[in-house]
């Protein structure tokens, strides 16, 4: 019997696929729905300290080849995903949970972590550091000295599972850089990747969307190649006790299988939930067992990590 279940730490997953951050997750009603989708998890929006409305519209645009949005964060804050999933977990047949958030500043990042350590969530937290820290640096975790720091100071606080999402890093010697750092805690998962930012698609004359004048992160088939590097390369160098969550420009089961190869224990889905809707979970799913049914694996484990290469 082929079985796409899987595990992050602790916790047990039915399904490997879930939706990425920022898609079918802002409302409670979007997120019920990926709960009684054939989706393992969801994770929700990433929430910040108070309630944002985020950037002016138009800042989503599908594309011929995937996706761009300028989103600027729009959420209802962390409290209002926090209360959704501690009122879930409390459920019978719950699926455990990612609960997405990140600060504007290290010291509303320390004053979130602070209140879920304290509250009763006993699920996951996704700690978004592929959005910016202040005006004018780079995004966090593209600023290793301050990766380094907030992390250690979330450690000596936290003690629940914790895990982060990542841009893409594009350099061989950033991806030891960044190992080396993440390997000295006590991560569960990181999460690769982000959009890969600041893209710019252009129809006619003019950019599709408002913010920054047309730029914004790019997603869809895009961005694949780059997510299943990033996936491998962490894979390779973090300890195993720290999983991959694998994102980025998977529409069907070939892609997700292709990023379980290259060491993703799950798979989420933004573009293609974004224009589908729930039940894509269903029909990747269908797809993803049909290619494991045909090279004959039965889960995962047996061929996650196991990409080949071209050998002299």
């Amino acid at each position: 019997m082929v079985s796409t279940q899987t595990t992050i730490g602790d916790f047990h997953f039915d399904n490997c696929l879930m939706n990425a951050a920022g898609v079918f997750c802002m409302t409670k009603d979007e997120l019920a729905a990926i709960e009684q989708s054939a989706a393992g998890s969801f994770v929700t929006k990433t929430g910040t300290l108070t309630k944002r409305e985020g950037n002016p519209k138009p800042r989503y645009a599908d594309t011929a080849l995937g996706s761009i949005n300028s989103m600027g964060l729009p959420n209802f804050g962390y409290q209002y995903y926090l209360d959704y999933v501690i009122d879930l977990q409390k459920q019978d047949g719950s699926k455990p949970h990612f609960l997405s958030v990140v600060g504007m500043s290290p010291e509303e990042t320390h004053h979130i972590l602070k209140a879920v350590q304290a509250s009763d969530y006993q699920g996951l937290v996704e700690l978004n550091l592929s959005c910016p820290n202040v005006p004018g640096k780079p995004q966090i975790a593209y600023d290793f000295e301050t990766t380094q720091n907030i992390l250690q100071e979330v450690f000596t606080y936290y003690q629940k599972p914790l895990g982060l999402k990542l841009p893409p890093y594009f350099d061989m010697v950033h991806f030891d850089q960044a190992a080396q750092i993440f390997n000295q805690f006590p991560l569960t998962f990181v999460n690769c990747i982000n959009s890969i930012g600041n893209g710019l698609v252009i129809e006619d004359e003019q950019a599709v969307i408002k913010p920054k004048n047309g730029f914004g992160g790019i997603g869809g088939d895009y961005v694949k190649p780059t997510a299943l590097a990033n996936v491998h390369a962490f894979y390779q160098r973090l300890k195993p006790s720290i999983r991959i969550v694998g994102t980025g420009g998977v529409k069907s089961g070939r892609d997700a299988f292709e990023h379980i190869l290259c060491g993703a224990s799950m798979v989420q889905l933004g573009t293609v939930l974004h224009q589908e809707g729930p039940e894509v979970f269903t029909r990747i799913t269908a797809e993803l067992k049909a290619i494991m049914k045909i090279k004959g694996y039965e889960n995962l484990a047996d061929f996650r990590g196991k990409l080949r290469y071209i050998n002299d």
